[in-house]
């Protein structure tokens, strides 16, 4: 096992050219950046000797802990990408720490940064997480760093949504490329949160594919400059800031004229006829139309029907006895006395 003490210190070539010859522990008192990168390292030991730290390079080796770093509370930039931490832990010490670097890790949640009131840049891109999970967020931590964190990146990390970062206000810098976003609304409603962002990367998202994706983010993000490694044209922010503004001034007018088209037709006329004065009008409470149903002054067919034989039946009758009321009267006009009377 591979470890960073102060004797692996001691053999490096930084030491050895050492032109004053002084004391090793003279050297590590002065010592600001210490370069230990992809050297097989698997634990670090005790280098309290080395308070004034700034920058520790260990990217690229076989570390599984973050640990034994309590001493350097004067560091400020800390590259541990590509081990295989799978905690963040240990770094409450390091109250000047600005820039973090763990991506290429086995972190599954986001976590124990409550006490880095200096934190700008948090990278944790690229977890080596297992099938099926997701970067997950400790909502204390987030809202520990949402008046300090600049720039973050939580890219290919199978994240599919960003609400609870909503909080990180001053984010200037966002990455979240080769992820799982899709919800194009919830982006809106992020981004909105973060007035002073101004690079943007969320290519390799499905969200990407969606229908005027890209007007839509840079409309809400009023000082984006860089989206997903492109710039962005000020005459075209313009042009899309107008034709935002002509869309919404369309629809707002047609909204008013429906609004007016309902009070009209809701509104009762001070010159309304009355009801009873309106010819062809119904005005039966449960039949407001004009024309009479059924059951009102309309009969059925059946009853059409029977009238009209009534009224055939009629005339038959009337027919008869007119030729009854006849017969008499030819009777009489032919009798020899009345042809007798008529001859004289």
């Amino acid at each position: 096992m591979v470890r960073l003490s102060v004797d692996l210190i001691a053999r490096t070539s930084a030491h050895g050219k050492n032109k004053r010859n002084e004391a090793l522990e003279q050297y590590l008192k002065k010592l600001t950046h210490l370069n230990f990168s992809n050297r097989n390292i698997e634990d670090i030991d005790d280098l309290s000797v080395c308070r004034n730290l700034t920058v520790l390079y260990l990217y690229d080796n076989q570390i599984t802990q973050i640990c034994n770093l309590g001493f350097a509370s004067n560091l400020t930039h800390l590259y541990m990408q590509n081990n295989n931490i799978t905690l963040i832990e240990n770094l409450s010490a390091l109250q000047k720490l600005s820039k973090l670097y763990l991506g290429g890790n086995c972190i599954t949640v986001v976590e124990g940064l409550e006490n880095l009131k200096e934190l700008t840049e948090l990278h944790i891109e690229s977890q080596k997480l297992p099938r099926g999970e997701k970067l997950l967020f400790d909502p204390r931590t987030l809202r520990s760093l949402s008046d300090s964190l600049c720039v973050f990146n939580i890219s290919n990390n199978h994240i599919d949504e960003i609400k609870e970062l909503a909080v990180l206000k001053n984010l200037t810098q966002f990455d979240a490329a080769d992820n799982q976003l899709k919800d194009i609304k919830e982006l809106e409603l992020v981004f909105s949160q973060w007035p002073q962002l101004w690079r943007m990367d969320l290519s390799g998202n499905p969200v990407c594919h969606k229908t005027k994706f890209r007007d839509r983010l840079i409309l809400v993000c009023k000082n984006l400059e860089v989206l997903d490694g492109k710039e962005i044209n000020e005459l075209s922010r313009q042009f899309l800031i107008k034709w935002k503004a002509s869309k919404e001034a369309k629809r707002k007018s047609k909204e008013d004229r429906l609004i007016g088209e309902q009070t009209t037709y809701s509104k009762p006329s001070e010159f309304q006829i009355p009801a009873h004065l309106v010819p062809n009008t119904y005005t039966h409470p449960g039949f407001p139309s004009k024309r009479k149903p059924m059951e009102f002054g309309r009969p059925p067919l059946k009853a059409k029907s029977d009238l009209r034989k009534t009224h055939t039946s009629a005339i038959r009758c009337q027919s008869v006895k007119n030729s009854k009321s006849a017969a008499p009267l030819q009777d009489v006009a032919e009798s020899p006395k009345v042809l007798s009377h008529v001859a004289v």
